[in-house]
């Protein structure tokens, strides 16, 4: 399931956005989670915590994907 998540500005780190959005309960949980190749950009799989993501992105996590909006 999709579901959108508005962003304040011109970009978010990946960890902030999953913390943010409440698919991870901590920083750390998130950056493990990036860590560890769980978490994929537009379908490719990212490792990069401060990966910018911008709007028009699709972020997956386990079963959740988040789409980012202006």
């Amino acid at each position: 399931m999709s579901e959108p998540f508005v962003l304040r500005g011109e970009f978010i780190e990946l960890c902030r956005l999953l913390k943010a959005a409440g698919l991870c309960n901590s920083g750390g949980e998130a950056k493990h989670a990036i860590e560890q190749g769980q978490v994929s950009v537009d379908g490719v799989v990212e490792t990069r915590k401060a990966c910018k993501i911008r709007p028009g992105q699709a972020v997956t996590y386990g079963p959740q994907e988040l789409v980012v909006r202006a």
